[in-house]
């Protein structure tokens, strides 16, 4: 009996120590998968991080190379310019001169006549050289010369030189003379496609260049071509797009840290922060405009430096023929602004235009109001060009207005539900969603109970399954008893046998007993605490819609006021230009 007996205890023992280390290395099984599982992760930012420095730096030396590339254009670019126009560059500088070299009366006719006919024979295909040496003619008395070098002038350019002797005929005290000139510039031109000198007939009107006659001559045309271009919806949909695209450019830039409980749990979130950031555009869109109007330019004391101020924009326009490199040298010059960024270049380059050849009078109305320095014109032309494009003004607010609004979500809702490591498991918790336009209470009463619903079977998942533990050991002792009864041993000797296999088993399962009620009490408390992090984080939320509704409907009532200042320049727009009804005063 004693070898049965000592046989079998060691059998027990082996098995006993089979258990044991079979649980020691499932545990080492679930440390090993837990630290495989960190090191990927590990290796994965990393990798992505590497992946990142990788394309920063490629992206680093593309910009590097393209801004090397720009200015070395841009010094290529401007010799070229120099050498192939630089010619005409003397001629511009010389015009204004010329005119009032004439009113100080210092420069002899024959020094003016020698220069004209020296820029002619300079620049032979230049509008303004024949137009200068007319000039020269002119202020020497010599009507057959100037006739003949004013109609080759015309000859290369109809509309600058009717328009360039228009200005110089008022600015000489000759206003019939001017006006017919005016005349004969406008019946000339087509409004779908205006030369870029145009921006001159702008800056004419609000200075009152041309005189009461004049202005009314072009307000006239202005008007017909205004009521002929309007017939066509495209035209008209192109400027309320221009001033779309203005208003557009004061929407607010997103903050990154506002509302962080709304940002991480509404679906809705994108929506709400986007018909935020648009609602917050009216304040500053109405100050640019109202501090615009409200400014006063004084005018000069005498109409002929007015006038020779909008000769000057007129000869130092560029010729067609500068244009393809002066439109490069500009892209290039955007390039180097833009730190290389070749695309951010392209949009600068393609919100001018400065470097188009003709433009409509629409689009031309629209720039000076946009894009003035662009186009040429000055801040009184400017102001009066925002006045006459008050209807696309207000369509393209309404416009902005209503899309923002629209895109505001019926309902703001929460989402709960993810993925939650505890230990070596891991707990789902399923989504849950709820409209924050429902009382709070009954909110968090829903999300706690949607906790305990689905929590407490993974809590319970960890429990220690005792009465089918109890199977295996009882099988066992009985099978004990039964093995020494066969064998004839007396009872004490089963009963022994029989409690030592028991008692193997029961210390076994007392051991994995006292684990699981462990890693119960674990998964309880990550889930308390967890359950208690989503209801802090469900009140955050609350209160944060309270306070994005305050921001919003602050901002959003701003738009009345906008409403109000785009309809007063409807008349700012109709006030009479400093210049006009006055009379030319000499020296």
């Amino acid at each position: 009996m004693s070898d049965i007996d000592y046989h079998l205890r060691r059998q027990v023992n082996e098995v006993q120590s089979l258990v044991v280390q079979l649980n020691g290395t499932v545990s080492q099984v679930g440390l090993d998968v837990n630290r495989v599982g960190q090191e990927t992760e590990q290796a994965r930012a990393e990798l992505s991080a590497l992946r990142a420095d990788f394309l920063a730096f490629v992206r680093q030396a593309e910009l590097a190379a393209n801004l090397q590339r720009a200015e070395t254009k841009i010094g290529a670019l401007q010799d070229r310019i120099e050498h192939e126009f630089g010619h005409y560059k003397a001629v511009r500088l010389t015009a204004v001169g010329m005119l009032q070299a004439f009113d100080i009366g210092i420069i002899s006719e024959e020094t003016v006549r020698t220069v004209g006919e020296q820029l002619m024979m300079q620049t032979p295909r230049y509008w303004l050289a024949p137009a200068l040496v007319g000039l020269a003619a002119w202020a020497g008395d010599d009507p057959a010369l100037c006739d003949r070098a004013i109609l080759e002038a015309f000859r290369r350019s109809p509309s600058k030189t009717s328009l360039l002797m228009a200005l110089i005929l008022r600015r000489q005290r000759r206003a019939d003379a001017s006006v017919r000139w005016l005349r004969h510039y406008l019946a000339a031109q087509d409004p779908v496609a205006l030369g870029r000198d145009f921006a001159v007939i702008l800056e004419s009107i609000a200075h009152g260049a041309f005189g009461p006659a004049g202005v009314e001559l072009m307000r006239d045309s202005l008007d017909r071509w205004t009521e002929r271009l309007l017939t066509e919806e495209a035209v008209q949909n192109a400027q309320v797009n221009r001033w779309r695209a203005e208003i557009d450019m004061f929407i607010a830039a997103p903050d990154a840290v506002a509302f962080p409980n709304l940002r991480a749990l509404s679906p809705q979130w994108s929506m709400m922060e986007s018909a935020l950031r648009h609602a917050c555009a009216h304040t500053p869109l109405v100050q640019k405009y109202q501090a615009m109007m409200a400014e006063e330019t004084p005018p000069v004391d005498r109409l002929e430096d007015a006038i020779d101020d909008i000769l000057d924009r007129l000869v130092r326009e560029y010729d067609n023929e500068e244009l393809p490199l002066r439109k490069e040298l500009a892209y290039n010059q955007a390039v180097v602004e833009q730190g290389g960024d070749l695309d951010a270049s392209r949009q600068v380059l393609a919100k001018q235009n400065a470097y188009e050849t003709t433009l409509d009078y629409l689009t031309i109305q629209s720039e000076s109001a946009l894009n003035p320095t662009a186009i040429g014109v000055s801040r009184t032309t400017q102001r009066l060009a925002v006045a006459a494009c008050h209807e696309w003004f207000l369509r393209a607010h309404g416009a902005f207005t209503r899309d923002y609004r629209m895109s505001l979500p019926q309902k703001v809702d929460v989402v709960f539900g993810s993925s939650h490591n505890v230990g070596a498991s891991t707990f789902q918790l399923p989504q849950w969603v709820g409209c924050l336009a429902e009382p709070m209470g009954r909110l968090e009463h829903d999300l706690a109970a949607h906790w305990y619903r689905h929590g407490q079977p993974f809590i319970d998942s960890f429990a220690f399954p005792l009465r089918r533990k109890l199977v295996w050991p009882i099988v066992t002792v009985v099978g004990v008893l039964m093995l020494l009864a066969l064998c004839g041993q007396n009872a004490f000797v089963a009963i022994l046998g029989a409690l030592a296999a028991g008692g193997v088993w029961a210390a076994v399962l007392y051991s994995q007993h006292q684990t699981a009620l462990k890693r119960q009490a674990e998964a309880r408390s990550y889930i308390e605490q967890s359950k208690e992090e989503s209801l802090r984080q469900l009140r955050a939320a609350g209160a944060e819609l309270t306070d994005w509704s305050s921001r919003y409907a602050y901002a959003d009532a701003q738009e009345a006021g906008v409403r109000e200042m785009i309809g007063n320049l409807a008349t700012a727009g109709k006030a009479a230009s400093p210049y006009e009804r006055r009379t030319i005063t000499t020296r």
